[in-house]
């Protein structure tokens, strides 16, 4: 009987570590959490947007599209060698950033719904491979703002 109750105990120990490594792979998910998001006021038609991404997770994710009520054709654009392209996603990388400013990788507002005005804020959802979106309030600021320069 004591063999038996011996069997039966490590069985149940076997099973509890199965079961807690299974919940410790959550821990593998990206942690993400955004900053010094702004949209400059636009002047046409079409608006740029940045901020950051901050990973502190140990996995990597991609930021694989932008949705939001200003217009339906939201984009992601990299800045190689002085001409912007559009990209399918942006790399986030484990226990790093990605970084959308002036000059660099950005969003693209194109055929806006309504032109926002400075101090109103613009709302956007981003959408990753592996984490729950994110929404975000993006404060419109001045035409020339750039935070680089402060």
């Amino acid at each position: 009987m004591t063999r038996r109750t011996t069997a039966l105990s490590a069985a149940v120990a076997l099973a509890a570590a199965l079961a807690l490594t299974g919940c410790s792979s959550d821990s593998g998910k990206p942690e993400l959490k955004v900053s010094g998001a702004y949209m400059p006021q636009p002047v046409s038609d079409m608006a740029g947007g940045f901020l950051t991404i901050e990973n502190t997770g140990d996995t990597a994710d991609k930021l694989t599209s932008v949705t939001s009520p200003l217009s339906d054709d939201v984009t992601m654009h990299e800045t190689k060698n002085q001409k912007m392209q559009m990209v399918k996603a942006f790399d986030i990388p484990a226990n790093g950033e990605l970084k959308l400013a002036r000059g660099g990788n950005h969003l693209m507002f194109m055929e806006m719904k309504k032109t926002p005005k400075q101090g109103e804020k613009v709302s956007v959802e981003l959408h990753f491979e592996k984490a729950d979106p994110i929404t975000v309030e993006l404060p419109v600021e001045a035409t020339n703002h750039n935070p680089q320069q402060h």
